[in-house]
């Protein structure tokens, strides 16, 4: 037997023989006393007590105390039973009779069980050799002696009860303590279909209550009938689970609770499945049913088939159905009759009028004669032998019969009698799942006397509530009850009667149910005081045990003194805030102590109260009950959620969904399915269902279906949960995936270690065996200078954290370890030893590693990772991680840090990542002392986005409410979506309602606040991971709260809020536009908080398509004053816009609208489209312009100035046109008044501008704008005289106002500073410039408006060009005034006849004066008498020859010098033969050169024009330079429209002989003139 129990149970300190179920070791003690190789009179030292309570009498035997006083041998002990009342009184002796009653045999214990069997064998041997008179005398001496200490030991439990009972009282708080295990249950590994009982025993005072729990679900024996069963003796408590299977792998634990606290121990159930023969090394299934024959190891054993089954099988109501199977069992006896059951939904069938039961030998049948929907449930067939037991089991749906009235509800059903008494019983029943297509508005009952067939209908009108007092009964007589459901189309058919109930008081009934004690053979008699004539007291204890809406239900205890006749009673009632009381049942007292209520208002509040009376009379009232509200205390519960349809069999589905949250007295839930697109909905079971699976048979393959589940309970039925997900009717793929246990975990580290204890992690195992792990299992064995030792478990309870402190370890001592996963499948294999670990208290400053890293929410840029702070905190507490990471196949030095800020989060999103790169990660923590050690090394991890990702949705629906979505496409039957915030799962419902539908998953938020934002992740269990989170900001939060309200209040958008506008003839149109609205949008037209409608004064249009909308009005009046509103609506999206119009915005706008309808009157003729204006040109010039409409040939245009026509434009030839009229220079003359006017036969229009005063100023302002804006940038130049700053402007008028500014100051002009124009040149002239005139320099010219500057700055380095430019300038003037110079020119040929007088004179001016010197051929000549040169004045220059000869011609030249220059003057000479004298003839030429007659000179020579003369050439000297520059050109003289900038001066130093000669050009390159003949 040691094989089949598991090492963690072997070393248990309760592993031994005697804990063993007391139900084994009685059952082998009976095997051993029936053997006949059992020795006589072997006896069990064992003892117990046992109870067993018959009607009134209570039968009691004790062990335990007594027993060291009372002789232990059986044979000389005299038994003795008495027989008690409930107050403890012994009342007489009871003889039980041994062969005829089990259930007193029950009560023993099984000591003396075994004694009275040992008996039985001694006498049974006994036969042999005695008579059987010896025989039966010494039984009845056995038995009498039994009854003897029976009763003896009785008494003595009564006095020892009696003096704990005193003790407590005297001394209570002593004796008080808190639950204590002093036995616990130890974890079982069993397989499939075996039983399993798990044992405990617990003290405490007062008695602790124990509740056993699976997986922190309390068990509930009666939800699941058949499959557990709890047990509670004498402090040991059981908890025994029938035919286990892979649902029942789980953590149990037991708790138990008392006034002074509550304690609680585990213990693990592991169901392993079996595929092979049974190893007889293991324990046999518990058989039921099998009490009296032997186990299976001994004797025959039986192999049992079940085949020929029965279906999945759907009936209707009132026919009839037989469900049958072929059981075989091998070997066959021919005599040997199995045990065959049935059982409905576990709980066991009887033979009735309603089933049937037969077994043929091999065929085992049930047959139902009248289908109803009770009928419909599980049905399993139990074949039990010696050897075990086999089942099978199969559902059968029963629907509806066909509604006597079309679309009446369904048949109720499960009627059943809550509470019987004198006055009244309640009934109770179960909804139906039909209701016809409209709802049920209630239900009637009936009520038939049994015996009878009428039946009588019980409430006038119909009842909402499941549950009903039927009243008006009489006593004694049975009673059966049916119920019928209405609506509005009409009645039902009947439920199934209910089962005959008798109305009377329970105590009466269980009297006449005949289950009194066996005869005692002695008859007692009881007396009282006589109590004729006493009033009874007071009723205790009243209280309303039921109220609904319809009745309310009160109980109370009857009085302490009630006289000798019996009592019966008056309820009264009061209305709550008043003193009046009501009596009830004025007419029939009660005679039961309890009442039910009727006719109460409902919503009022009620007081009740109770008098007693009999024959003596009517006794004081009870004290009043609290006040009661009548109405329905029990609400209808919520509906279901989160359905969820799952593929089973090709005409079934699996539907699961989650309960209705806070509801009371649940009777089950009702399931229906539709075929998608039909709209029709069919009920999938006719019987509620407590649990929240249900399997849906009867599909059609193929099609698909989705369901909606609700729940009902007495209230009523609830709504229908959301529709699931749309599900396709086919097998499973491979049926299902089957569990296995897990693979090993692995990568065992410490994560802190003390003196005698070690804490261990580990990571998950790569495969889960395809079921959630439940828990992990860890052993330790310690190493001894390199050798292990033998495995110890560590824990015995499965933890479900992959840490664990292993505790009572040796300091200094190695240890390794190994861990085992487990599942529903069971236990997995125990992962590889670990590393030889040292256990050694740690007293490193710096934290132990981080464990438990996870890597979620893997994409190709990026990924989240998550673990758990160290164990081991160091010195000071932690306050930061650092995560490292590194390419996985790296070495250990690619290691590199992901943050350089220790975070203080348990998790980090890591960006720094590459598509398809492979990573692996650790984290280190740090405190103040430093960073700590590395955490173990994640499997490595490639960053890529796997296909079908999806990310978490942010959405806000209609009403308002914020949710984040998560879509999962890869998800199993057991996957679960687990939402975290911060990456901590959410448990708390006050701030989001998580809802899953199929493989979408919403967390909506209640009432989204600050404390909402963080990081919201979800993930989904049973997948690759899939993962995703959203990143909740204030900002976030801000604009989700704006999106919510807007959708919560729906604001119908407008693109224009409303607004007003003139439309032709002075119409006034009101409008807006809104963004979006439906075809059901309307408007409402509101003017001063008055609706106004469609008419002759409003005209109102709505466009939908464009959402705008109008209303027109013809012209506004006095009494349109106010203000002017639209509202829309369109759903509950709502919206308006209001305009007022009052005061002066009114005034305006009906001003407006009149001159609008004026306008609409002038343009029916010829018209002005634009009037009169003007436009100034870029040339300056003013135009006069309008625009003209509706002319035709015969329109005349005529221009006015002051009233005098200046201009008529006839014959246009346009319709429409711009007539011009252009002003070229304007000046202050073309100042006045314009006017144009338009006429012909259909009449005429006037346009007028006045451009006088102001109007005139403002034309000229513009005029003054263009000539500033086409002046260029001011520039400087240098004169002889100074410095000048000039401007040039595109045209100059003389009205033009310009201000010269000096250092932003207005210049005040003097003789040295001038201002002037030239042209269309503007300028300033400095004379004589110094240092005081540098500085910044403008002009500044007025157009009205801010008017236009140009600026200079004359200083620095252009103020020393300017000045220096100045300078030679001037330098150079004074030369040129000063130089020497022929001012009169000479002749160019003088013609002469030989003989001759040649008088030749010429101005000369030089300061000082020249020297003159004549030349003859270039070569100089003297004064002679031939040839007189001579001086006048210093400014004449005489040549005279006396007496011409032909050795006179030639060439002659003057040349005058001074300091400043030289000058010359030529002349040739022509000696022509002689001619007649006519004497002397002298020439002299004017300052333009031109030849001047003598006095002697003829009158008609004087007459006679000189011709062919012209300004006589010079060679002039070269003006002085620089010495470092080349001589230059004579510059020349400035011209006042050049625009060129002045010419570079060069300084007026003196030259050198050879700069003077080199100056000079040569005679050969001296331009030649044309030569012109002068003739005399």
């Amino acid at each position: 037997m040691s094989g089949s129990v598991p090492f963690y149970q072997k070393h248990h300190r309760h592993y031994d023989r005697s804990y063993r179920s007391k139900e084994t070791e009685s059952r082998l003690s009976q095997y051993q006393t029936g053997s006949r190789y059992t020795a006589a009179g072997t006896t069990s030292a064992s003892t117990s007590a046992s109870t067993s309570r018959s009607g009134g009498l209570k039968v009691t035997s004790y062990s335990g105390l007594e027993a060291s006083r009372l002789s232990p041998v059986p044979t000389r002990v005299k038994p003795t039973y008495l027989a008690v009342d409930k107050e403890n009184q012994i009342i007489g002796y009871v003889v039980p009779i041994f062969r005829g009653s089990q259930e007193f045999a029950a009560g023993f214990s099984d000591t003396e069980e075994r004694r009275v069997r040992d008996t039985a064998g001694y006498m049974a041997r006994r036969d042999l050799f005695t008579s059987g008179l010896e025989m039966e005398r010494s039984e009845q001496i056995s038995r009498r002696e039994a009854m003897r200490g029976s009763a003896e030991r009785i008494s003595l439990k009564k006095r020892i009860h009696e003096h704990g009972e005193h003790f407590k009282r005297m001394n209570e708080d002593s004796l008080m303590h808190a639950p204590d295990f002093v036995i616990k249950p130890r974890s079982h590994t069993v397989w499939e279909k075996q039983s399993v009982r798990l044992h405990c025993t617990v003290s405490g005072w007062p008695d602790p209550r124990v509740v056993w729990y699976k997986n922190n679900v309390a068990i509930d024996p009666l939800s699941n009938a058949g499959k557990y069963k709890i047990e509670s003796r004498y402090s040991v408590h059981s908890l025994e689970i029938n035919k286990c299977d892979f649902d029942d792998t789980a953590q149990y634990r037991v708790s138990a609770m008392n006034s002074k606290g509550e304690q609680s121990v585990f213990a693990s159930v592991v169901v392993k499945r079996f595929k092979g023969e049974v190893d007889e090394s293991l324990p046999s299934p518990r058989r039921a049913g099998t009490e009296d024959g032997p186990v299976s190891e001994y004797g025959i054993n039986f192999q049992t088939h079940i085949v020929d089954t029965f279906g999945v099988s759907f009936g209707r109501e009132g026919e009839t159905m037989s469900l049958g199977c072929t059981v075989i069992i091998y070997p066959a006896l021919h005599r040997y009759q199995p045990e065959v059951q049935w059982y409905r939904d576990d709980v066991l069938l009887c033979p009735s009028k309603w089933n049937h039961m037969c077994w043929s030998g091999d065929r085992a049948t049930l047959t139902f004669t009248h289908l109803n929907k009770e009928d419909e449930g599980l049905y399993t067939l139990r074949v039990t032998t010696k050897s075990g037991y086999e089942t099978y089991s199969a559902y059968v749906f029963v629907r509806d019969a066909e509604a006597e009235v079309e679309r009446a509800p369904g048949a109720p059903l499960d009627v059943r009698c809550l509470d019987a008494n004198k006055d009244y019983i309640i009934v109770s029943w179960k909804q139906p799942a039909v209701d016809g297509g409209d709802s049920i508005s209630g239900y009637f009952v009936d009520r038939c006397e049994v015996g009878t067939t009428h039946w009588i209908q019980c409430n006038e009108t119909p009842v909402k509530f499941a549950r009903f007092p039927v009243t008006g009964l009489v006593e004694g007589r049975s009673y059966m009850f049916r119920v019928r459901a209405v609506n509005a189309n009409g009645m039902s058919r009947a439920s199934r009667a209910s089962e005959p109930v008798a109305a009377m008081d329970p105590a009466d009934r269980a009297r006449k149910r005949g289950t009194s004690a066996p005869w005692t053979g002695q008859i007692i008699v009881t007396e009282e005081e006589p109590a004729e004539g006493i009033v009874p007291g007071r009723p205790l204890e009243l209280q309303v045990t039921e109220a609904t809406k319809n009745y309310v239900v009160l109980s109370w205890n009857p009085p302490g003194e009630k006289g000798l006749e019996g009592v019966m009673y008056y309820v009264e009632k009061c209305v709550s805030g008043t003193d009046s009381w009501q009596r009830v049942n004025t007419e029939i007292p009660v005679r039961s102590p309890r009442f039910a209520l009727f006719d109460l208002a409902e919503g009022k509040s009620y007081s009740f109260r109770v008098r007693c009376c009999n024959s003596a009379g009517v006794g004081e009232p009870s004290d009043p009950t609290e006040a009661t509200t009548v109405g329905d205390k029990l609400d209808i519960p919520s509906a279901p959620s989160k359905v969820v349809p799952t593929q089973n069999t090709d005409t079934s589905v699996v539907v699961s969904w989650e309960a209705s949250r806070e509801a009371k007295e649940m009777v089950g839930y009702y399931i229906e399915g539709s075929v998608v697109g039909s709209g029709a909905w069919e009920p999938c079971n006719n019987k509620p269902v407590n649990a929240t699976r249900f399997i849906c048979h009867g599909l059609t393959t193929g099609e698909k279906y989705v369901f909606r589940v609700r729940a009902v309970n007495a209230a009523g039925l609830s709504q229908f949960s959301p529709e699931s997900e749309p599900v396709e009717v086919k097998a499973a793929i491979g049926g299902g995936i089957p569990h296995a246990s897990p693979a090993p975990p692995f990568g065992i580290s410490v994560l802190e270690c003390v003196r005698d204890s070690m804490v261990l992690a580990w990571k998950q195992p790569s495969f889960i065996g395809g079921a959630d792990i439940t828990g992990y299992f860890l052993d330790y064995r310690e190493v001894v200078d390199g050798v292990p030792e033998k495995w110890h478990e560590a824990n015995t309870r499965a933890v479900s954290e992959r840490a664990y402190r292993v505790s009572d370890l040796r300091e200094n001592k190695k240890y390794q370890f190994q861990v085992r996963a487990a599942n529903m499948a069971g236990v997995g294999i125990p992962s590889q030893p670990s590393d030889t670990f040292l256990c050694e208290e740690w007293t490193i400053a710096v934290p132990g590693p981080p464990h438990d890293l996870q890597v979620r929410e893997v994409r190709s840029d990026s990924l989240v990772l998550l673990w758990k702070p160290p164990v081991y905190q160091g010195r000071d507490p932690v306050n930061g991680f650092y995560v490292d990471i590194k390419e996985a196949g790296a070495p250990q030095e690619a290691w590199r840090g992901v943050n350089t800020k220790a975070t203080e989060s348990a998790f980090i999103k890591i960006t720094d990542v590459k598509e398809g790169e492979s990573y692996v990660f650790r984290v280190r923590a740090q405190n103040y002392a430093g960073v700590g050690q590395v955490s173990a090394v994640t499997e490595p991890v490639v960053a890529l986005t796997k296909p079908g990702t999806k990310e978490i949705v942010v959405d806000v629906d209609d009403n308002g409410v914020v949710s984040l979505n998560f879509e999962c496409g890869d998800m199993t039957a057991d996957s679960k979506f687990v939402w975290s915030k911060n990456y901590e799962e959410i448990t708390d419902p006050s701030r989001l309602t998580l809802e899953t539908k199929g493989n979408k998953s919403k967390a909506a938020f209640n009432t989204p606040a600050e404390e909402d934002v963080g990081i919201y992740s979800c993930l989904v269990t049973h997948t690759d991971g899939a993962s995703s989170s959203y990143s909740l900001s204030e900002e976030e939060l801000k604009r989700l709260l704006v999106i919510s309200h807007d959708h919560k209040f729906p604001v119908i958008p407008l693109k224009s809020d409303l607004a007003v506008e003139l439309l032709e003839k002075g119409k006034v149109r009101f409008w807006l536009q809104a963004d979006k609205m439906t075809a059901n949008g309307k408007v409402d037209y509101i003017f001063n908080d008055n609706a106004v409608s469609q008419g002759d004064k409003y005209k109102m249009n709505f466009d939908k398509n464009t959402g705008v909308i109008e209303m027109i009005m013809d012209c506004l009046t006095p009494a349109d004053e106010g203000t002017f509103t639209f509202q829309l609506q369109d759903g509950k999206a709502t919206n308006q816009s209001s305009l007022v119009l009052i005061g002066d915005v009114f005034k305006a706008l009906q001003k407006e609208s009149e001159f609008q309808m004026k306008e609409w009157v002038r343009k029916q003729g010829p018209h002005f489209i634009e009037y009169l204006s003007y436009e100034v040109t870029q040339e300056c010039c003013v135009i006069l312009k309008c625009k003209v409409g509706n002319m035709k040939k015969e329109t005349s245009a005529l221009w006015y100035k002051d009233g005098h026509q200046i201009k008529a434009d006839d014959s246009l030839g346009f319709t429409e046109g711009v007539l011009k009229l252009e002003i070229a220079q304007i000046s202050k003359k073309d100042s006045g008044v314009y006017e144009v006017v338009l006429k012909d036969d259909r009449g005429k229009d006037t346009s007028t501008l006045n451009l006088t005063d102001q109007g005139f100023k403002d034309l000229m302002n513009e005029v003054f704008s263009f000539i500033a804006n086409s002046s260029t940038p001011l520039k400087i130049t240098s004169t002889d005289e100074g410095v000048r700053l000039y401007t040039f402007v595109n045209f100059y008028n003389d009205l033009l106002q310009v201000t010269w500014h000096y250092k932003d100051s207005a210049i005040a002009f003097s003789d040295r500073v001038k201002s002037g124009v030239v042209g269309e040149q503007l300028w300033l002239q400095i004379t004589e410039p110094t240092e005081k005139d540098t500085g910044k320099y403008a002009i500044e010219f007025h157009d009205g408006k801010a008017g236009l500057r140009r600026t200079v700055e004359l200083s620095g380095q252009a103020f020393d060009d300017a000045f220096a430019e100045f300078k030679r300038l001037q330098a150079a003037a004074i030369a040129e005034r000063s130089r020497a110079r022929v001012a009169g020119g000479l002749p160019d040929v003088v013609t002469i006849q030989e003989g001759k007088a040649l008088n030749l004179t010429c101005n000369i001016s030089g300061d000082p004066l020249p020297e003159v010197t004549w030349l003859k051929n270039d070569r100089e000549i003297t004064s002679d008498d031939h040839c007189i040169l001579s001086i006048a004045s210093g400014k004449f220059a005489s040549f005279t020859i006396t007496a011409v000869n032909t050795m006179d011609s030639g060439k002659y030249s003057i040349l005058v010098k001074n300091k400043y220059g030289t000058e010359s003057g030529d002349f040739t000479l022509e000696i022509v033969e002689e001619t007649p004298d006519f004497g002397t003839t002298s020439y002299s030429t004017d300052a333009e050169g031109n030849v001047v007659f003598g006095p002697n000179t003829p009158k008609e020579k004087m007459k006679t024009a000189v011709t062919g003369t012209k300004k006589q050439k010079r060679k002039e000297s070269v003006t002085k330079t620089l010495p470092v520059e080349k001589a230059a050109a004579e510059p020349e003289a400035c011209d006042p429209k050049q625009k060129g900038d002045a010419e570079v001066v060069a300084a007026d130093r003196p030259l050198t002989a050879e700069q003077s000669e080199a100056s000079e050009p040569p005679a050969d390159t001296a331009e030649e003139p044309a030569a012109e003949t002068h003739s005399i």
